[in-house]
């Protein structure tokens, strides 16, 4: 993306050299330098366009930014699940985060907060700008602006489950502009601005994948799915018509990908799930691109602390590593759970690819880079270019499996779809006609929470089911007074929203009041 996206900034300034050219000196110092952007000057031509869409998908990688020592961004949506604990300690608002006393000050609600309004105000731009481009091919034009609003609805989608009611700006904003100091607007407000983003964004010409890492069908169709599946839950509790909703969209997928197996299907390895040459291909409907030229793949905080699972020797952080109790709640024989076959590893080669050694422990495999760190008897490239996965197939069948329950309880599609993730963990599923509509509910939550785990999705299904699973009795609590066993701290109502950042409430005096059972200003 951001090879792209300086390619067409080249293109800008060679431009400029060349009209630059035949201007008399004091004419030159009377007019601007065309060189200089502005957003008057630069959206004119279509490689602008494509210029600015690139810009967009680049600020998603916000989620692997640093936040402090020893942690990033993409930890705050893991550490507050209870399935990860840290071996480090180090870093005081990761520790907050997973005693779960996080508050408005806490870097990582600070750094999502400020990330995904930069991706909004990055997309606003270009949904304002983009159309008076002329001349421009309207497929392109059309293709460019539902791709923008793709990428603007995730980043709402992400914000209004965090904090609920939330500004929302669809404009760009300066500092003359009338609500540059927003209100918040209502979660139903921003919801119906997520689905018509969406909507926009299935109409606009996408093609079923991409494997560029650009917005497709398929990701938009379960992007959707995954919307109205939340709308339905908490706390809109929309009830019986978003999971009918829900399950229609995510059987168009299934629809496709069974007709269409070799381009969306379910990979026959997990190894597939994290190997370099296998993204943006197949079940990885849409993925955050990474590049070492730009900037590498950012989740080595999984990396065990001091010992040597890479090319770096005894490095890493263990600042989110599997609890035990997490990993023991998988069934005897998923291959989920088998050592670096699935999505956790206890052992690993010295230096990558030296003599095997004892991990101690299990420890998160599923975004694991062999062809960077080293396997055995290889060694690493060094160079990590992993895609991180934001939506795969294997959510897409589970978000029909538990939208078509809810509608009338276990169908043959719904089981079906069900089925497929197990029996690739080649796990034995009692027949259809065992399930009641409440036990193949549990049933299905329990293989989200097992198989979509260290992916950023468990907490937001914690807060739209209002339900935890407890990794003891293989059942669910209740939200509030669940105990996470990674700290052993309860959670409390006020744990379903994240606190406002301080200095947002600072700033804006129209934000008002802070959600509910955190410190004020």
């Amino acid at each position: 993306m951001r090879h792209t996206f300086a390619k067409h900034i080249s293109r800008v300034l060679l431009c400029g050299v060349a009209l630059t050219g035949p201007i008399g000196c004091t004419e030159f110092l009377k007019e601007q330098a065309p060189s200089n952007l502005t957003t008057s000057s630069f959206y004119t031509i279509p490689d602008h366009a494509e210029a600015a869409l690139a810009s967009v998908y680049a600020s998603l990688r916000f989620m692997g930014d640093g936040a402090g020592i020893f942690s990033s961004n993409w930890q705050l949506l893991e550490a507050l699940t209870g399935t990860s604990t840290t071996e480090t300690a180090q870093n005081s608002d990761l520790n907050n985060l997973y005693s779960l006393v996080h508050d408005g000050n806490t870097a990582h609600v600070v750094n999502y907060w400020n990330g995904l309004y930069r991706v909004i105000a990055n997309a606003n731009q270009v949904l304002d700008r983009v159309p008076a481009i002329t001349p421009m091919d309207a497929a392109q034009k059309t293709k460019i602006l539902g791709e923008t609003r793709f990428l603007r609805a995730t980043a709402y989608f992400t914000a209004v489950q965090l904090w609920g009611d939330i500004p929302l700006i669809t404009t760009p904003q300066t500092a003359a502009s009338t609500d540059f100091l927003p209100a918040r607007a209502s979660k139903e407000d921003v919801y119906k601005l997520i689905v018509d983003d969406l909507l926009a964004a299935e109409a606009s010409g996408l093609a079923w994948m991409d494997v560029s890492g650009r917005a497709n069908l398929a990701a938009v169709k379960t992007q959707l799915a995954k919307v109205y599946l939340t709308m339905a839950g908490f706390p809109l509790s929309k009830g019986a018509p978003y999971y009918k909703l829900a399950a229609d969209k995510a059987l168009e997928v299934i629809t496709y990908a069974n007709a269409n197996p070799s381009v969306i299907n379910l990979f026959t390895t997990y190894e597939d799930v994290h190997r370099e040459s296998t993204k943006n291909r197949v079940e990885h409907l849409f993925m955050l691109q990474y590049n070492t030229l730009v900037a590498g793949n950012p989740m080595d905080n999984f990396y065990p602390n001091f010992k040597p699972v890479t090319y770096n020797g005894p490095g890493g952080t263990g600042s989110s590593v599997p609890t035990t109790a997490f990993y023991n709640s998988y069934e005897p024989g998923d291959l989920r759970t088998k050592d670096q076959v699935g999505y956790f590893y206890t052992t690993y080669y010295t230096n990558g690819n030296g003599a095997p050694f004892s991990l101690g422990a299990p420890y998160v495999f599923k975004h694991f880079n062999r062809t960077a760190n080293g396997t055995a008897g290889v060694a690493g490239s060094r160079q990590n270019n992993l895609n991180v996965p934001q939506i795969r197939y294997a959510e897409t069948l589970l978000i029909y499996a538990e939208a078509q329950n809810e509608v009338g309880g276990p169908t043959q599609a719904a089981y079906d779809a069900f089925k497929r993730i197990r029996d690739r963990a080649t796990l034995t599923t009692p027949a259809l006609g065992t399930y009641t509509q409440a036990s193949f509910r549990e049933a299905v939550w329990r293989e989200r929470w097992h198989e979509l785990c260290y992916e950023q999705i468990t907490w937001f299904d914690m807060v739209r089911l209002r339900k935890v699973y407890n990794e003891k009795t293989n059942g669910f609590d209740n939200f509030v007074g669940h105990i996470n066993l990674s700290s052993n701290q309860a959670l409390q109502e006020k744990h379903l929203l994240l606190p406002i950042p301080k200095q947002e409430l600072l700033n804006n005096p129209n934000l008002k009041t802070q959600n509910p059972g955190y410190p004020g200003v």
